[in-house]
């Protein structure tokens, strides 16, 4: 039905901008009104992501075009263009990342670095030793801001790997075709790096706003979630031995089907820090900043029980912000430094800053990871 609806659209739009150059402003009028219409509708029917975006933009677009016709204003402006009309500018070609990472970066989630080492690392260095081959897709999953993109910048600088970030922004696109174009173009121009000997790694960032449910895609993600399947399918070939490796990332797994689950060999949970590794975070966190002699790292690991590591280093900043900002309010801050931070200090920022994980998301983590996680 979506992708009706998207044709539809695409339909009306370029009746609009036809009608609207040839200055037959009432036809115009009507056919933006259609086309928004339709816009509506896929854009009620689309799940959050960048697609919901583009088609709240020519809506927008439409209905301001609509308001200056009204107001007598002959001719589209140059910006307004029919929706999905097949005439795209090429997109750039991607451009590789240099992830300035370590290990030693990434504080406790051992588990998870050993099965990261161990899926690419290994491999990359010693192929003869993988003679039944290797994993090439790798999900990371578990709750936000618990180090998913760490790890996969952190492996990439390890290896001194092409770095590619992809996020729904540099994939999708308002071009009918288009964003399933990119994800093939993505994927070739990985190939001949991988094929000529150095490692290439394409990161998927929230890969679940890109490739939802069946039951929950529409239009333009349908498409490019078979295409992703489709290139996925090419670099899982057991002939191929090249060191070209898919990591991706979610917070929400349960949102991709068996097809595409069965697409990644390795899925491996990132968990939320334990009490030790919490400690650990305080600690780095706080290697900075002056604290007061009475602040007991350890207890406020206790009370941060269900933080992630990016709730910690924002708890620390707050602290550190707190006082600063004391420090401004009482002089020109050119001279003297900043109190001492405090437990206090630290008390009072936790209980105004919650947990940033919900419980409810963190149960349906535990329980997508006993039944897929490997």
């Amino acid at each position: 039905m979506s992708q009706e609806l998207e044709r539809i659209a695409a339909s009306r739009a370029r009746e609009a901008v036809q009608y609207d150059r040839s200055g037959q402003r009432h036809k115009a009028i009507k056919s933006y009104r259609e086309a928004i219409d339709v816009l509506w509708k896929l854009y009620r029917l689309s799940p959050d992501g960048s697609v919901k975006r583009i088609y709240a933009e020519k809506i927008k677009e439409y209905q301001a075009r609509i308001e200056e016709l009204q107001n007598g204003v002959d001719g589209p402006s140059v910006r307004i263009e029919a929706f999905a009309e097949q005439s795209p500018q090429p997109r750039q070609q991607l451009q590789s990342e240099k992830p300035n990472v370590s290990w030693d970066d990434i504080v406790n989630i051992e588990e998870a670095k050993k099965a990261i080492r161990e899926s690419i690392v290994f491999p990359t260095r010693r192929p003869d030793l993988f003679p039944l081959g290797w994993p090439r897709g790798i999900l990371l999953f578990g709750p936000p801001g618990c180090g998913k993109t760490l790890l996969a910048a952190a492996v990439a600088a390890e290896l001194d790997a092409s770095f590619y970030v992809l996020d729904a922004a540099s994939i999708m696109s308002k071009w009918l075709g288009e964003s399933e174009r990119n994800v093939s173009k993505i994927f070739n121009q990985c190939r001949q790096e991988a094929r000529s000997g150095k490692p290439c790694i394409i990161f998927i960032d929230e890969i679940d706003s890109l490739t939802a449910e069946r039951f929950m895609e529409v239009g333009g993600e349908a498409r490019v979630r078979n295409q992703l399947i489709k290139e996925m399918d090419g670099i899982l070939d057991k002939g191929r031995r090249d060191f070209l490796y898919v990591l991706a990332a979610t917070n929400k797994p349960w949102h991709l089907d068996e097809p595409f689950i069965r697409r990644f060999q390795k899925r491996i949970f990132v968990p939320l820090p334990d009490i030790d590794a919490r400690i650990m975070l305080f600690e780095k966190y706080t290697k900075g900043l002056r604290l007061e002699a009475g602040v007991e790292l350890s207890q406020l690991a206790k009370i941060t029980d269900g933080y992630s590591a990016a709730d910690i280093h924002d708890i620390c900043m707050e602290a550190q912000l707190k006082v600063v900002s004391e420090f401004f309010a009482s002089n020109t801050g050119e001279k003297g430094e900043p109190r001492p931070i405090t437990m206090d200090d630290f008390m009072e920022i936790i209980k105004k800053r919650k947990q940033s994980v919900v419980l409810e998301n963190l149960k349906k983590l535990l329980d997508w990871n006993s039944k897929h996680g490997t």
